[in-house]
C-alpha cells in the first residue's frame, strides 16, 4: 500500500488537515498517512517548495505527496500530478514543485482535469480537499495517472538565486530559517569542500561575523554563532543554544558572504 504525505499551511491547531486525512480515508480506509508538516507559513510557495526539497526524497519509492500551499486556490491555476525521480506528487501547479524539478527533470506531468477522482461537489476555496487528496487516495489505489487528464510539457518555477563563488570569496544568501531558527543558505557543502574551513574564512551575514566552519553546534559556547554544515548538506549559522532568527533578526534572503584571507 502506497504512503500519501500531506505538507500543507494550514497550522497544526486547525480542522483542515483532519479534513484531508478524512477524505483519503473515505476513499482507501487502508492508506498510509504521514505528515510531513503543517507548518509552512500561510501562503508561503517557496517554503514549501524548499520543504519539500529537502524531505520528499527520503521516502519510499512511490510515495504520494499531496501537497496543499495553494494562495491562488479558485483562479484558474492547474493543479497537477507529477512523477519526480522515485516519487509522485499532487499540488497546485505554482511553484512548490519547482526546487525538485530543477535537480530532477520531471518525467510526467498531467493536469487534473477528469473531475471523476473529485468529490462530487467542488468547492472553490478548499481544492485539497476536494481534489488533491480525492486523487490521491484513488492514485494508492492503483489508478493510472493517465486517466486524470492531460500531459503537459512543464511546470510553474519559481526564481531561486544560485551562489556565486570566486576564488576567495563565496556570496549567497539564507533561504531558509528552522524551527530552531537556525539560518540555512544556499551555500552547499559541495562548495566548500576544497577550501579551508578553520579561522582563515569569515562568514558575514547582514552586520553579523564569524570565524571557521564548525562541525557541531556544542563545539563553540551558548550564545556563540558559529557556521557549520547541518543536515540539509548546506552552510548554517546557529545561535549556540538560542534562535539566530529571533534574537538576531536576519530575514530570508539577507546575504552570506564567505571570504577567505
Amino acid at each position: 500500500m502506497d504512503v500519501i504525505t500531506l505538507t500543507t499551511d494550514f497550522g497544526t491547531g486547525s480542522p483542515y488537515a483532519a479534513v484531508l486525512k478524512g477524505t483519503i480515508l473515505t476513499i482507501n480506509p487502508d492508506a498510509r498517512i504521514v505528515d510531513i508538516s503543517h507548518e509552512i507559513p500561510a501562503q508561503d510557495v517557496r517554503k514549501g517548495a524548499v520543504v519539500l526539497g529537502d524531505v520528499a526524497e527520503q521516502f519510499p519509492k512511490g510515495t504520494i505527496h499531496v501537497v496543499v500551499v495553494d494562495p491562488g486556490v479558485g483562479t484558474d491555476r492547474a493543479i497537477v500530478y507529477v512523477e519526480i525521480g522515485k516519487q509522485r506528487y499532487v499540488a497546485p501547479d505554482n511553484g512548490l514543485l519547482s526546487r525538485l524539478a530543477e535537480r530532477t527533470a520531471p518525467s510526467r506531468i498531467i493536469r487534473l482535469e477528469n473531475p471523476g477522482y473529485w468529490l462530487e461537489e467542488v468547492s472553490s476555496t478548499f481544492h485539497g480537499r476536494d481534489i488533491m487528496a480525492p486523487v490521491a487516495a484513488h492514485l494508492s489505489l492503483g489508478v493510472r495517472p493517465e486517466k486524470l487528464g492531460p500531459a503537459v510539457s512543464e511546470l510553474a518555477g519559481l526564481d531561486w538565486p544560485a551562489a556565486r563563488h570566486s576564488l576567495k570569496r563565496i556570496d549567497g544568501i539564507v533561504l531558509e530559517t528552522d524551527s530552531f531558527g537556525n539560518l540555512i543558505t544556499n551555500i552547499t557543502a559541495e562548495m566548500i569542500s576544497d577550501r579551508p574551513t578553520d579561522s582563515r574564512v569569515c562568514v558575514v551575514c547582514n552586520i553579523y561575523e564569524t570565524w571557521g566552519i564548525y562541525h557541531a553546534y556544542g563545539e563553540q559556547p551558548n550564545g556563540t554563532l558559529v557556521a557549520l554544515i547541518g543536515s540539509t548538506g548546506r552552510l548554517e549559522l546557529a545561535l549556540v543554544g538560542g534562535n539566530a532568527a529571533k534574537v538576531l533578526g536576519v530575514p530570508v534572503g539577507a546575504p552570506v558572504v564567505l571570504a577567505w584571507e
